[in-house]
């Protein structure tokens, strides 16, 4: 952790003493794809929780799962507007204001979860951070672990061959549209509450995420082969807008901001727990589990980072030394 951010948590006491004196409530809305009761959103309830107790009932937050709010994308360009709402995302959907994002969804990026999330703590991060911010998108927690995303397909998939012909479906972002091609699938992006109507009825025969939202959507319904490629550890930001931040009493802003990277902390304690529950849960439903060629999967994924020429030169090599710090 950096320096900054515990300074930031050390702050906490005096930030609940200081907000009493503050004289209006605050509400933000935290809105997210993800069903009551999955992972995601018991861990929004415990940011509820802190956030109400350190703020001594002066910031609430409402919560709106399953989609409620509308797309991701909706709601991103809401917060840029001003709207007091706070959303998840990925790097995949932060291209557009900064291409150099890709990288962290990048196939195989790192060795583990650890040498990950340097990366979040590091001086290139911090770089990206303020350059979003420029942009109308204030980054509130950097540091949430998604999880490993995997396959969950209607065959077995051993090796990429045979992903062949297999229609996938992705998140319509350019990083996981081209590492599913990569791996021989055909991606076939939509939203994640369509999924489920598109497995049964055929129109795609496959899923990629992690195991906690697979299990969660209840997608192993619909489709039985489990093949534990790992292609991506996702970490997940939680994105408001920078123009309401700057609206809000700066104790209130970083009250926020510093109880969101606890639960980001905690989050990634508790992810391979949740990953493990999810998966004992998949199999009791009758989902085969293939451990799968990862070095085939590799192999062919490694020209993702050869394909992108609006990166900076050389951006792959300096989060490789970030990570190896």
């Amino acid at each position: 952790m950096s320096l900054m951010r515990k300074i930031g948590l050390g702050t906490a006491l005096a930030l609940t003493l200081a907000l009493p004196a503050l004289a209006a409530d605050v509400t933000v809305k935290i809105a997210y794809e993800n069903n009551p009761g999955e992972p995601v959103d018991l861990m929004m309830q415990k940011w509820a929780d802190l956030v109400k107790e350190r703020s001594e009932g002066k910031v609430e937050f409402e919560l709106y799962p399953s989609s409620q709010l509308g797309s991701k994308e909706d709601i991103i360009e809401q917060a840029k507007m001003g709207v007091n709402v706070i959303t998840i995302a990925d790097a995949g959907f932060l291209v557009d204001y900064d291409p150099d994002m890709g990288v962290l969804y990048g196939p195989y990026l790192a060795d583990d979860t650890e040498s990950l999330f340097r990366i979040y703590d590091g001086e290139w991060f911090k770089e990206k951070e303020l350059k979003l911010r420029d942009q109308g998108i204030r980054i509130v927690i950097p540091n949430y672990m998604y999880g490993a995303r995997h396959i969950l397909a209607k065959k077995k998939i051993e090796t990429p061959a045979d992903m062949v012909g297999l229609k996938i479906r992705t998140p319509n972002n350019n990083m996981q549209i081209k590492a599913i091609e990569l791996m021989g699938g055909t991606p076939t992006p939509m939203p994640l509450g369509d999924v489920y109507p598109a497995l049964t009825q055929g129109v795609i025969d496959g899923v990629e995420n992690p195991l906690t939202v697979l299990h969660g959507q209840k997608l192993d319904e619909q489709a039985k082969q489990l093949s534990m490629v790992g292609y991506v550890t996702s970490a997940a930001f939680w994105l408001g807008g920078e123009s309401y931040f700057q609206t809000l009493d700066p104790e209130v802003a970083k009250l926020i901001e510093d109880t969101g990277y606890e639960i980001g902390v905690e989050s990634q304690k508790v992810a391979a727990q949740d990953e493990a529950d999810a998966l004992e849960a998949m199999k009791a439903v009758g989902v085969e589990v293939t451990t799968p060629d990862i070095a085939a999967f590799k192999e062919a994924t490694k020209p993702f980072y050869e394909q992108f020429p609006e990166w900076t030169p050389g951006l792959y090599e300096r989060i490789q030394a970030e990570i190896a710090q």
